[in-house]
């Protein structure tokens, strides 16, 4: 835009009517340190057909009418300038060139501001240039950063000082520039509208530590006490790398874990906690923190830490170890097995750490084995004695679980030795006292008299079933004269046994010998060991079977035609009576 002064409308015209103009070049910007001096380059120009005798002109400050009365920066006419410009402006170039460059010295910050060429051609032919050009004052070098520095790769940092002081040189030196290069002085530059610059470059390869690094320029003026110093912090991007983490976590079942996961990087990484492909939590953060409140053998396993960002990614992980107690065991195996038969028994449980594992029956150990999470317990040929409740125990430093089992053994009936017969007077009692897996059956035979009586016949037969032992009782009645050979058969359907029972003492005959007293005495030992034999095994057997109650006592069988006499309240008190008739 072109501003025109006391110029009639008609001057104008003829003036465009001639082809000539008025312009003004000069730089938009300029800037010179504070304390040195600053030459504003200026040319004009004016029509061709205006031949004036002398040419002047007028610099102005901030504003280029002359109504508005603006500072006078320097006038060619009478000399007569701003206070603020006495002794510190003068003009580099020739009017009668068109030449209108002006030097500024001694430079302070309220000169700061825009400056406006005025061109006084004599008489109406004066013209104030739109164009003008605004000075900055300045304190510090100006440091010019690339807008992304990324760790790893090249990069030039340049330092840029004005030079447009013709009687001040400005020299460039580097601050805290120690192990990252050797800087280059390009030299004094011509920019763009031209003004100059004094350029020196640094060229480096950063790294991550360089992160924050404070670069340093400094402008001095030899010959002056005049020093400028500029700074620069470096924004050196690059990628995560994982530089907190727990180690290997031992957590006691119920307890509070927390995992911490954290990140060196340029920009902040995203972190996110991962187990087994499944995102647990994830925040964009230096560091992040993961919290397993009462933590369960499920969540033993491993934890994965990725940070990432744009310029890359890094990856840890942890392994979290859950200690807890045992968990009660499992038996898988052969529970019922034949006698002969190999049994290969299966017991496993789940702890950590791995258990000690033990299988014992009847407080003897069969096998174990330490740190192990299962155990096998092969039993070669089973036996009857292998008949019985097991128990699998695991136990470590957290507890202790164990499981019962239970081996049934089958086999073939076997008739005790302790099997007998003993008489007193006209009684005969047999005892038949066999062990056998399943139950078996068990008659009584008299071959003389051609009679076989069966457990089932309770008239006379009393059974009683203790663990693996059936103990028969048969009792007979009115046996005046020698007793029957008595012959006891049990089977079950993996054999059959039969054995005759003897009679107590040496030969059958010896009852008769001793007497009325001595067979009363003898059958009440008979039946006093019986009684023992009985409640001892009652003892030692775990699982314990139905046995009689006070109320029930074996019936008598009668020689004479085999009838049933009346069963007396107790069975010892019957026996006793019975000893004891006359």
């Amino acid at each position: 835009m072109i501003f025109l002064t006391a110029l009639p409308l008609f001057w104008i015209m003829i003036s465009a009517s001639r082809g000539g103009h008025w312009s003004a070049w000069m730089p938009s910007s300029i800037s010179a340190f504070e304390g040195t001096c600053v030459s504003i380059p200026c040319r004009f120009d004016f029509p061709d057909e205006l031949r004036p005798a002398v040419v002047h002109g007028v610099w102005y400050f901030n504003s280029p009418y002359p109504k508005n009365y603006p500072p006078v920066v320097f006038k060619s006419r009478t000399q007569v300038v701003h206070e603020s410009f006495q002794g510190r402006s003068r003009l580099l170039g020739d009017l009668g060139l068109r030449n209108c460059t002006l030097l500024l010295s001694t430079l302070s910050p309220e000169l700061g501001g825009k400056y406006y060429f005025r061109g006084d051609l004599g008489g109406y032919n004066q013209y104030t240039f739109s164009e003008h050009s605004v000075l900055d004052i300045i304190n510090t070098p100006n440091i010019v950063v690339p807008p992304e520095v990324v760790a790893g790769k090249e990069v030039e940092v340049s330092c840029m000082v004005p030079d447009n002081c013709p009687e001040l040189r400005p020299e460039i030196s580097w601050l805290g520039h120690e192990g990252l290069g050797e800087p280059t002085v390009l030299g004094r530059l011509r920019e763009d509208e031209g003004t100059w610059v004094l350029v020196s470059l640094l060229h480096f390869v950063p790294t991550r530590e360089a992160n924050g690094h404070r670069l340093g320029c400094q402008a001095a003026f030899p010959n002056t006490t005049l020093q400028f110093e500029g700074y620069a912090s470096l924004d050196v991007k690059y990628p995560p790398v994982i530089v907190e983490m727990n180690s290997s976590v031992e957590a006691i079942e119920g307890s509070h874990v927390s995992l911490v996961c954290g990140a060196d990087s340029n920009p902040l990484p995203l972190l996110t906690w991962m187990r087994d492909g499944t995102v647990l939590r994830e925040a964009v953060a230096e560091s992040l923190y993961l919290e397993l409140e009462e933590v369960t053998p499920g969540e033993d396993g491993v934890y994965a830490c990725l940070a990432e960002n744009a310029y890359g990614q890094d990856n840890r992980t942890v392994e979290l170890s859950v200690m807890y107690a045992p968990w009660k065991p499992t038996v898988n195996g052969t529970v019922v097995a034949v006698e002969g038969e190999t049994v290969s028994i299966l017991c496993s449980t789940q702890s950590n750490p791995d258990p000690i594992l033990t299988i014992f029956k009847e407080k003897q150990i069969l096998a174990t084995v330490i740190y192990e999470s299962q155990l096998q317990l092969e039993l070669p040929a089973v036996t009857p004695e292998d008949d019985g409740e097991y128990w699998c125990v695991a136990e470590n430093q957290y507890g202790q679980r164990a499981t019962a089992f239970n081996l049934s053994v089958e086999f073939a009936p076997m008739i005790l030795l302790e099997s007998h017969c003993a008489a007193a007077r006209d009684t005969v009692q047999c005892l038949c006292v066999v062990k056998s897996n399943p139950e078996p059956s068990v008659a009584f035979e008299l071959p003389s008299r051609n009679v076989t009586v069966n457990e089932t016949e309770r008239e006379f037969v009393y059974s009683e079933r203790s663990g693996l032992l059936l103990t028969s009782i048969l009792t007979l009645r009115g046996q005046a004269q020698a007793p029957p050979r008595v012959i006891c058969t049990a089977r079950n359907l993996y054999g059959t046994k039969s054995l005759e029972l003897p009679f107590q003492g040496a030969h059958r005959l010896m009852w008769a010998k001793i007497g009325p007293v001595g067979a009363v005495v003898a059958f009440a030992i008979l039946i006093a060991i019986v009684c023992y034999i009985t409640q001892t095994r009652r003892k030692k057997n775990v699982t314990e079977s139905p046995s009689f109650s006070a109320g029930d006592n074996p019936p008598v069988l009668y020689s004479s035609d085999f009838r049933i006499s009346g069963a007396p309240e107790k069975y010892e008190s019957r026996e006793v009576s019975t000893l004891g008739s006359p």
